[in-house]
């Protein structure tokens, strides 16, 4: 069981760790540098031109990683780790054509936004309705019609309802990384920590697997889920992938993982809360990103309200730059803010376990 894991997380860690400066030479000779906003922190000026679209380094490495210890532990794939794979794979796509139009086309705002917007829905739309497919032997699809907070609970909200719950997850995500990304390493390494959060939580299903009957240590708190080990297979894949990346990606970057990074983060994170049955858990154990993504909403509706900003600058981290603090100590603290919700967010996923004993 934890050969699988961690083999896709030593591969996806040696992948970006040898790959990423590759392709930064690459990126570098061909000018796809970062374009940087005006209007924002003075510090900034200086990371213009600093390769981006590096989300590929470790979107090809987490594919790798995850198929490379599927032939060498001698396991099929599932269902439930390639949907969420190519959940990751089709949003990295839709950011990657945003960042290809940015840096090549010279059009600053890249994708229009409804071809951006369209993009993703699609991406979202087939991620929804084929992990509603594929039963096992148990009649376990990928995906529930159920809402889930540590387990499946309530009603049966149907599949129409399930696929408008899934896109909003996934463009929620999404957003919420692309949000938080403004900073030398702050979304690659928040997002180190919720994978690693999904590891542990995929482990745990699979021990704890109704599938298990009698052997079960807690029989009255089973988990359905389809897939849970090769979910924490991924997520293992994802982290080793992500903290690769991060050694080059920390500050001074010398790559930025671009919407084409941020989009896979984004829509891979939805997919496994949507598979490992923990939909609500996710804005605790993505906590930073939610907060980051609120600090804006307070932002625009203050202002269209009122006139007023609420902060110097969303989204937040931008708010405490302009107050003085340095790039890494706003990282930092961010990163122990995240650091905090993981922590929380695991300590009630096993507390509602526990429970039910």
């Amino acid at each position: 069981m934890m050969k699988q894991i961690l083999f896709a997380g030593v591969i996806g860690l040696f992948l970006t760790l040898i790959g990423t400066p590759l392709l930064i030479k690459l990126l570098a000779r061909k000018g796809y540098g970062q374009y940087i906003r005006d209007d924002g922190p003075r510090e900034h000026a200086s990371k213009r031109g600093t390769p981006t679209m590096g989300g590929i380094a470790f979107i090809l490495a987490t594919v790798a990683a995850y198929f490379l210890s599927k032939v060498i532990t001698g396991k099929p794939p599932t269902y439930s780790g390639l949907l969420v794979l190519g959940l990751m794979v089709g949003m990295g796509m839709v950011g990657f054509l945003d960042d290809y139009i940015k840096i090549v086309k010279r059009r600053s705002l890249g994708l229009r936004a409804k071809a951006k917007m369209a993009g993703q829905l699609i991406v979202g739309i087939a991620f929804a309705v084929l992990s509603l497919q594929f039963a096992d032997s148990r009649g376990q699809t990928p995906a529930s019609t159920k809402l889930s907070f540590i387990t499946d609970f309530g009603w049966t909200i149907g599949p129409v309802l399930f696929v408008v719950w899934a896109l909003f997850m996934i463009l929620a995500m999404s957003n919420g990384v692309n949000l938080t990304d403004g900073l030398d390493g702050l979304a690659t390494g928040a997002s180190v920590l919720v994978f690693g959060a999904y590891t542990f939580i995929g482990v745990w299903q699979y021990q704890e697997s109704c599938a298990n009957g009698e052997t079960l240590t807690n029989p009255n708190a089973c988990y359905e889920v389809r897939d849970p080990l090769d979910l924490a297979v991924v997520s293992a894949a994802l982290m080793g992938a992500c903290l690769g990346f991060l050694w080059w990606n920390t500050s001074p970057a010398k790559i930025f993982m671009g919407d084409t990074g941020s989009l896979a983060l984004g829509g891979v994170l939805a997919g496994l809360a949507i598979c490992s049955r923990t939909e609500l858990l996710l804005a605790l154990l993505g906590g930073l990103f939610v907060l980051i993504t609120m600090s804006v909403i307070i932002q625009v509706g203050s202002f269209r309200l009122t006139g007023k900003r609420v902060f110097r600058m969303a989204p937040l981290q931008h708010h405490f730059e302009l107050k003085g603090w340095s790039e890494v100590l706003v990282v930092v603290r961010f990163w122990i803010i995240q650091g905090i919700c993981v922590i929380v967010g695991l300590g009630i996923f096993y507390a509602g376990w526990a429970a039910d004993k």
